[in-house]
């Protein structure tokens, strides 16, 4: 039996048995994502009638939203085989940058944010041009200009906060649309596009194939540094969004902000089912994986845990995403 409305992505109908067999592979494919955000919820559930507080899990979603933003745009570098340690500080520099230009030059929001967005688009190409044309592996690159980032937002703040007190610029990330926080509804937009661009545009096929073999996609005729380019100019682009988020959420632009963001993006992206060795990962996953970082966040500061040992749980997160990723790969040898 075949049912002639529905569709998979070459424009062939599904059958019965193709969408059975989709379903089940869906299912494995999130069930550590899945079976980890429910028993973390059970967990702080039981351990803190707070939890389960509207006002709470309003708060978790807001949290969730800027490490989401950053995992997003990581998961395609990481289908590439890459990796972007400089998102945490290029956040903490286009936010400052953004609060700075209002505060110190008085230029209007609209042009605050074309110039933060461009400078972190711009910065994005830079790591791009340079990973795309040399052999230095991308751990290396983007390592180095985690550092130069930092020093420049360190530079310009002074070490020093920016206060930002412009209600147009502050509506941006303290804002609501109905009960729902505007940080989440920019994720939720971006969370769409982006999906849309990786399942629907011959770009995120590209990023898949890129990410199997670089060589055999050479060989197909993708242009593999063209589309490496634009993964890390697009990573620089959404990440400078989400430091916008942030500062204007914070009510300032934060030198400090972002340290270690790039380690739960990473983390959301692996829990969530990316290989970090390219050609596998899905921004559902994504989804998934930022969600369970965003509980586990707030959980532990629900109960007070000394912030010393949050950084051990996190690690500890991080230390079994990536020995799942492993056994993963191993599993399918």
């Amino acid at each position: 039996m075949t049912y002639n409305f529905l569709l998979d992505d070459g424009g062939t109908p599904l059958t019965i048995k193709k969408i059975s067999r989709r379903v089940m592979n869906a299912a494995r494919y999130y069930t550590v994502p899945l079976g980890a955000l429910v028993f973390f919820c059970i967990i702080m559930t039981i351990a803190s009638p707070n939890f389960l507080k509207i006002d709470n899990l309003l708060n978790i979603l807001r949290q969730v939203s800027i490490n989401g933003m950053l995992a997003l745009a990581m998961t395609f570098v990481i289908l590439t085989g890459g990796i972007d340690l400089s998102v945490g500080a290029l956040l903490a520099f286009t936010g400052t940058l953004a609060a700075g230009i209002i505060s110190k030059n008085n230029f209007p929001v609209p042009l605050a944010i074309f110039i933060a967005l461009s400078a972190g688009t711009m910065v994005g190409a830079i790591n791009g041009i340079i990973i795309s044309t040399s052999k230095i592996a991308p751990f290396i690159v983007t390592l180095a200009t985690m550092n130069v980032i930092r020093g420049l937002a360190y530079i310009y703040t002074g070490g020093l906060p920016i206060r930002v007190v412009m209600p147009s610029f502050n509506r941006i990330g303290q804002g609501y649309i109905g009960p729902i926080p505007n940080p989440v509804i920019y994720f939720l937009i971006l969370y769409v596009i982006l999906d849309f661009m990786l399942k629907r545009t011959s770009f995120g096929r590209h990023v898949y194939s890129i990410g199997d073999s670089p060589d055999a996609s050479w060989f197909a005729g993708i242009n593999v540094n063209r589309t490496k380019f634009f993964v890390y100019t697009l990573t620089g682009f959404v990440t400078a969004i989400a430091g916008i988020v942030l500062s204007s959420r914070m009510y300032s632009g934060q030198p400090t902000a972002g340290q270690g963001y790039e380690l739960d993006a990473v983390a959301a992206c692996v829990l969530g089912g990316a290989s970090m060795s390219g050609g596998t990962g899905r921004l559902t996953g994504t989804l998934y994986g930022a969600l369970v970082i965003g509980v586990l966040n707030n959980g532990l500061n629900i109960l007070n845990i000394n912030s010393f040992w949050q950084l051990v749980a996190k690690g500890l997160v991080i230390l079994l995403a990536l020995y799942l990723d492993d056994w993963k790969k191993r599993s399918m040898e």
